[in-house]
């Protein structure tokens, strides 16, 4: 079977940079793959804006500027940020001989943005893609109705909550051992640092260290139960239908095409740029698993619909793969069944 359609995507390729700077330049001596300089590029522009920020909050805080600090950090930084985070989690940024820089945004950048060192790469890499969604990956959504908010909640609060604790477990169960070991070191750096600096400066430790790692926590949630929301109960662990894809979205244009969910799945360590180029090449697969895909909005809204059972308007984005034009009422009547709970076999 082939697709019928005809897709044209906007979302961001790779295009060889002809009269490369000398930023452009030294950052290629330090990375792997040229592809990856925009990561460099954000690595320096959220050290020089937030670290110095940072520091200021603690030497002179105010509530304003505290305020001011978390509308930059947020608005302007923390979504990208996670996904360069995401992407050299997969794909190891800097080559052998600078090795030690691959720390540095786990490491310095991570706690500024909400994450703490480690924790990461143990739970996305450790765990969720081995477990695929499935029952033992500790964020499954299988189990939950996904159009329902107090399903969310309690997804929610128990991550936040028993997350650290049952990823701890999963990881020694699974003799992951080494993750285990660094994710432990990572977290408990962390709550250290926070309880030193709360008798330095609480309000500014507060705004800096706490407000991000709850809210950020909060926030992959929801980007989370929206790419796992539409399962195909009879094929749980087939990646074409228990994620989705997201195309044609600003999201993707500022973060490195995360929208491509179940090509990412499918592969993990494929690169960022390659993405769209890999969606059309696979249309018609994506066409015969019954694969749902999604223009002009990313995974946060879809969620948000989600949530409040907006399903026409998410029927409105829905994009068919097989060539033809279902209506809206057989759009929703798809997209509710595959939000149905999802019994572990």
């Amino acid at each position: 079977m082939s697709a019928a359609v005809s897709i044209s995507l906007s979302d961001p390729q790779f295009e060889k940079v002809t009269s490369p700077g000398a930023f452009h330049r030294l950052a290629c001596r330090l990375i792997l793959d040229e592809r990856d300089v925009p990561f460099v590029k954000l690595m320096v522009e959220a050290t020089l804006v937030m670290v110095p920020l940072a520091v200021l909050l603690f030497v002179k805080f105010h509530w304003l500027l505290g305020l001011g600090y978390i509308a930059i950090n947020f608005f302007v930084f923390v979504d990208r940020y996670i996904l360069m985070l995401h992407n050299t989690s997969h794909r190891v940024l800097f080559k052998s001989k600078f090795r030690a820089l691959n720390h540095y945004i786990p490491w310095v950048l991570g706690p500024i943005f909400g994450e703490t060192p480690g924790s990461y790469f143990a739970h996305h890499i450790g765990m969720h893609h081995p477990e695929n969604n499935l029952p033992e990956d500790l964020s499954s959504t299988m189990r939950f109705e996904r159009d329902n908010f107090w399903h969310f909640c309690r997804y929610l609060f128990r991550f936040l909550f028993l997350g650290i604790f049952e990823l701890n477990a999963y990881l020694f169960r699974k003799r992951r051992s080494k993750i285990a070991r660094r994710f432990i070191v990572g977290e408990l750096s962390f709550y250290a640092l926070v309880v030193a600096l709360m008798f330095v400066n609480a309000p500014a430790t507060f705004v800096v260290l706490v407000v991000p790692v709850i809210a950020i926590r909060s926030l992959m949630m929801c980007g989370n139960w929206g790419q796992h929301a539409f399962i195909d109960a009879a094929r749980p662990a087939n990646c074409y239908v228990n994620s989705i894809t997201c195309i044609n979205t600003r999201y993707n244009r500022r973060c490195f095409n995360d929208g491509y969910h179940i090509g990412h799945h499918i592969k993990g360590n494929r690169h960022w740029t390659e993405m769209p180029a890999d969606f059309e090449a696979n249309l018609a697969l994506y066409a015969e698993a019954g694969a749902i895909v999604f223009e002009g909005i990313d995974f946060f809204q879809v969620w948000f619909l989600l949530m409040g059972r907006r399903y026409e308007k998410l029927a409105s984005h829905y994009v068919p793969l097989d060539g033809r034009k279902p209506s809206t009422d057989e759009i929703v009547k798809l997209l509710h069944e595959r939000t149905r709970p999802i019994a572990a076999a």
